[in-house]
């Protein structure tokens, strides 16, 4: 989001929710329009919990009229802002909202920070969320997609095509050590899909040093699981995330994620990535070179991973690996989604 505004000095933001703590760059300064239900989230209630209010919080936020282009970031319902006529609306889609279509069921069943009553009425609510994502969809005039593998989901749910900008990727704050530590790293928000089970019973079965940033619902279930060699360092910095990447034996990457910037700034700080082979990690991951694939997500296929790996962990090049992250760099970033939207006619 700090990088589409950075090609827009000025001009309005429009959010469902927002923390102003962690705003940075060129969005500190920026005029917000927030949603009513800025008011009770993240402040009162996490965001997750209010779903089912997102389409009624959306068609409350307008945008101004005269506006002549309108650029949403989008994973979930934003993209059904009401627009005045002839404003033009490019959609960032980071992916069709995996909760209301293909990971539908999996949200219900798994996620521990719904609770009964939430599933219960997640389950009640999913048939009108999805209409309204569907309208949504069609709000939208050209769709930019951040991996092929959303590019295809969105073919499929919306029966739309997208152009693929692979999304930008702060290289610059990681950097290559010759100062290997002995553990594992997964830094990822702890909720379901993220599949960060799988990492945790995988070394734990393993007896593996493994090393866990991140918050999220599935804290308390992961802790359960761990044995003594899992640590969890909760939220970190920065500074802090780079410099543990820097020094991990490899990064762990059991998801399927819609492109997975946490893998690549792992290879900017020179380090393999063990990865599913699935999702936007086949884009960002050269298996052999940089990283290492497995083909199912299960405890058994991490482990076997895990055990392929450790023969022929010195064979991985940092150098290949921070050359290879570079090409994910902000600058492409800006540079290609400027020449879709001057192609387009709306910059």
């Amino acid at each position: 989001m700090e990088e589409i505004a950075s090609l827009f000095p000025g001009a309005p933001v429009s959010t469902l929710v927002l923390n102003r703590a962690a705003l940075g760059g060129d969005l500190v300064d920026r005029r917000f329009t927030i949603s009513p239900l800025g008011l009770i989230a993240p402040r009162w209630v996490e965001h997750r919990k209010l779903l089912p209010l997102f389409p009624w919080a959306i068609r409350r936020l307008r945008v101004p009229q005269g506006t002549r282009l309108l650029v949403s970031s989008d994973a979930a319902l934003i993209k059904g802002m009401p627009r005045p006529p002839g404003c033009v609306h490019v959609c960032y889609c980071h992916t069709p909202p995996r909760y209301l279509w293909d990971q539908a069921d999996d949200y219900a069943r798994r996620s521990a920070g719904l609770g009964p009553g939430g599933r219960w009425l997640f389950r009640r609510t999913l048939a009108g969320l999805r209409r309204f994502d569907l309208r949504a969809a069609a709000n939208v005039d050209h769709f930019i997609a951040n991996s092929a593998t959303v590019a295809d989901r969105i073919r499929r749910t919306y029966g739309r095509e997208a152009v693929v900008i692979h999304p930008p990727v702060a290289v610059d704050r990681f950097a290559p050590t010759t100062a290997v530590g002995d553990y594992y790293l997964v830094v990822a928000e702890l909720v379901s899909y993220k599949r960060v089970d799988l990492a945790v019973e995988a070394c734990s079965r393993l007896g593996r040093r493994l090393v866990v940033v991140g918050d999220g619902p599935e804290l308390g279930r992961l802790k359960e699981a761990a044995a003594p060699s899992v640590e969890f360092r909760g939220r970190l910095g920065d500074a802090e995330v780079a410099a543990l990447m820097g020094s991990a034996r490899a990064f762990l990457h059991p998801q399927m994620e819609d492109f997975g910037i946490t893998a690549v700034e792992a290879q900017a700080a020179g380090r393999p990535v063990i990865a599913l082979r699935a999702g936007g990690a086949l884009e960002t991951v050269i298996d052999g070179r940089t990283g290492v694939f497995f083909d199912e997500a299960s405890v058994d296929g991490m482990m076997d991973a895990v055990r392929r790996f450790e023969p022929m962990a010195a064979s991985f090049d940092s150098d290949v690996c921070r050359t290879h992250a570079t090409t994910f760099a902000a600058a492409r970033f800006r540079r290609e989604l400027s020449s879709l939207l001057a192609t387009l006619g709306v910059l």
